[in-house]
């Protein structure tokens, strides 16, 4: 039986290894914020972290996510005070929201990455996450915020 770490919750999981991850996520653990969108890892509404990376839990297998730790959406702050999530409201970004889930855990693990990253560097990161709603000048403009709230609070915790 495969054992998981989900937003530090380790979880025996009693299903074919081969699952898809996404699947283990919302319809065996009841996680409804990761999204599917198109099972093929195109899109990136199924992005959560693996080991602090985004991934596509579409085209990982629970096997393969075995013994790491998955951060999901509801992991990433439970309370919403995530600097990619602050910037998201701020800025406005979702309209109809479905793939913003995927959005901000790729958009979070883009500043931990990269900490100061070019428009370009921005772009290429995000070039695999799809928004039908066409947002995608709001989600440039939360991450040059976040990545500015992210270097803020990383200088200030090493100065303490």
């Amino acid at each position: 039986m495969p054992r998981i770490s989900i937003n530090g919750v380790a979880h025996d999981i009693d299903a074919d290894p081969q699952m898809p991850l996404l699947w283990v996520i919302r319809d065996i653990l009841g996680m409804t914020g990761t999204k599917f969108g198109c099972g093929v890892g195109a899109c990136g509404a199924c992005t959560v972290h693996i080991d602090g990376s985004a991934t596509r839990s579409c085209i990982t297998a629970l096997a393969d996510a075995a013994g790491h730790e998955v951060t999901t959406i509801e992991g990433l702050s439970p309370d919403g005070g995530h600097p990619v999530q602050k910037a998201w409201v701020a800025h406005n970004v979702p309209q109809c929201g479905y793939c913003q889930a995927g959005q901000i855990m790729q958009a979070a693990d883009l500043i931990k990455q990269t900490p100061n990253p070019s428009e370009q560097q921005i772009i290429d990161a995000m070039s695999g996450n799809i928004c039908r709603c066409g947002t995608y000048q709001r989600i440039r403009a939360a991450i040059t915020a976040a990545m500015d709230v992210h270097a803020s609070t990383q200088s200030s915790s090493k100065a303490g």
